[in-house]
């Protein structure tokens, strides 16, 4: 079930808070704070923050700032909406190729058949969105484990995403968007570049920050953030509490699949180009950045802040490492590395709160 307290039940006495000593106070308030998932990420991303801010001088630099915000800002969103269906006890392999496949579509839409490119958008978002229904759809209808079902979907969009590219226009590359009428309206949106602080922000790091906001007031403020972690903590009791169990899965799966569309809408009007191969292999990127931020691969437990966290230690970590010259083979060595300390540390921390809860 949900590890937080329900909201409408007071979880202190107000008339014995006189009665509790200041020891007591500090020592709830730091068990309250162990409990966080986001804080091991927290410290990581000082650390990595801190060593390279003092390996290469171009880290700090605006230029630097700028580029690695933007890196982790494009899978921080995804990152963002992995955490929320893994909170929800499930995962989604086709998550990376969903944000080429989105990028593709408005690519032939508008270049090859001449479609008005917002409707394309559209087109392509109703496209995602249906995808990530019917995963959920099957999940849930099948007993399938997801983690199946998605890798099937994965393969199916990659081979989709080569075969109908190049069939329709002889490559691999969707080239000329820049020529499509209202390019450069949309573009606004999706591939700016604002001043902001001295630096220059793509706009996609604005869209992230929206995304975690909003993630983060779903998981804390609403009854469906209830429902997510019910789900995804006690299945047999969330559907005895009359939880939507359906209805969650479903839109948990259809909320990864939108932010591939925004990803994609992202990088297709910021380069201007987009490849059949784009996303792949980025799936379990997204995975590390959530379980890194403190997503239990069981589900139950998680947060948006913590896999924003995860995705920023990703993303200053792979511009860091080209700051500083180094071999690129070294980030997946990282990864690795990352991913089964946070695993090893998640693993201890609930231990010690559900020995002390």
């Amino acid at each position: 079930m949900n590890r937080r307290s329900d909201p409408l039940i007071p979880t202190t006495d107000p008339l014995s808070r006189e009665d509790t000593h200041p020891a007591e106070d500090r020592a709830g308030a730091v068990h309250h704070l162990v409990r966080r998932p986001e804080l091991g990420a927290l410290v990581a991303a000082l650390g990595i923050f801190l060593f390279f801010s003092l390996t290469t001088d171009v880290f700090l630099s605006p230029a630097g700032v700028s580029t690695w915000l933007y890196s982790a800002s494009l899978f921080g969103i995804m990152a963002v909406a992995v955490a929320l269906l893994m909170i929800g006890g499930e995962f989604d392999l086709s998550a990376g190729a969903m944000t080429g496949t989105t990028g593709l579509l408005v690519g032939i839409l508008t270049t090859q058949w001449g479609l008005n490119v917002w409707i394309a958008m559209l087109v392509a978002l109703a496209v995602a969105l249906a995808i990530g229904a019917a995963n959920g759809l099957i999940v849930m209808k099948t007993g399938l484990p997801s983690f199946i079902v998605t890798l099937a979907t994965f393969f199916i969009l990659q081979g989709v995403n080569l075969a109908v590219t190049k069939l329709i226009t002889g490559s691999v590359v969707i080239q000329g968007m820049a020529q499509v009428p209202f390019f450069d309206a949309v573009k606004h949106l999706f591939g700016s570049t604002i001043p902001v602080l001295g630096l220059d922000l793509k706009v996609a790091v604005l869209w992230w920050f929206a995304v975690i906001a909003l993630a983060t007031w779903v998981l804390i403020r609403t009854r469906t953030g209830n429902w997510i972690f019910a789900v995804g903590g006690a299945l047999p009791s969330a559907r005895q509490m009359g939880v939507p169990v359906l209805k969650v899965k479903i839109g948990l799966f259809m909320t990864t699949a939108g932010a591939g569309w925004l990803v994609g809408m992202l990088m297709l009007f910021d380069v201007s180009t987009v490849q059949a191969t784009t996303g792949i292999g980025q799936e379990f990127v997204y995975i590390i950045c959530a379980v890194v931020g403190g997503c239990l691969l069981t589900g139950g437990y998680g947060s948006a802040v913590g896999a924003a966290l995860g995705a920023l230690i990703y993303g200053m970590t792979l511009q860091g490492i080209v700051f500083a010259q180094w071999d690129n083979n070294w980030l997946k060595a990282f990864l690795g590395g990352m991913l089964l300390l946070a695993v090893l540390v998640n693993l201890s921390v609930r231990k010690r709160v559900g020995a002390t809860a």
